[in-house]
Order: C-alpha cells, then structure tokens, then sequence
C-alpha cells in the first residue's frame, strides 16, 4: 500500500504563501494522477489541484486556479503544491492523494480521480 506524508502546513497571513509537500513510500509515477485534496470542518473533502503523471497536465479547482500550483519531483517521489496569495477561505486540512486508476476530471467546480491511498492531512490556518 502506497504510503503518503504531508508536511508544510502552518499559520500565515492572508496574502502569503506557503508550500506543502507530499512524500510517497513508492514512485509516484506509478499511477496515473496525484493530487491535493481539501476539507475544512463540516464539510467533505474536495479536490483542488491535479497533476497527471503521464504529460504533467493540471487541473484546478475554480477557487485556486492562477494561486495555486502543482508540481512533482520524481527523483524524490514527492509532489508540491505552491499556494500563494492565501485568503482565510483557503484555511482547512490539506490532503495528498495518489493511486488511482484513472486520470482527474474537473467536476462541479472541483477535481477528482479514484484515488485509494491518502496522507494523514496536513492543516494550513490562514489569518485576515
């Protein structure tokens, strides 16, 4: 089972950035997709940024898109999500997500894939 940690959440004020980086115990080039995942309390978690493995095309979510982006370092089985300009909207638990057996789709404003391994969340809390 493909083994995945989050790390780089934390504290920051609304207009900053941050970087979240998601290891994998296996190469993430295995699978089709990897991707980064959010929740906030109450809610289900939606899918915010995408990456295909196979040509490195992007998906976005409508509430990140041009603030946020995803990247991956294959060398070091660990994918990246740049997050800049944060607003207090973007606070919630981050999770990473991989092993699926499809590629994302964008739908209803969001991002998904069947994806069955996930990292434990790492939380980003943005203040105004």
């Amino acid at each position: 089972q493909l083994q995945l940690v989050e790390s780089g959440g934390g504290l920051v004020q609304a207009g900053e950035s941050l970087r979240l980086s998601c290891t994998a115990s296996g190469r993430i080039s295995n699978y089709p997709a990897i991707a980064w995942y959010r929740q906030v309390p109450g809610r289900e978690r939606k899918g915010i940024a995408c990456l295909s493995t196979t040509d490195d095309h992007t998906l976005y979510a409508e509430s990140v898109e041009g603030r946020f982006t995803i990247s991956r370092d294959n060398a070091k089985n660990t994918a990246y999500l740049q997050m800049n300009i944060l607003t207090p909207e973007d606070t919630g638990l981050y999770f990473c997500a991989s092993n699926s057996t499809t590629l994302c789709i964008y739908y209803n404003e969001y991002v998904w894939a069947d994806f069955r391994s996930w990292g434990q969340g790492t939380q980003v809390t943005v203040s105004s």
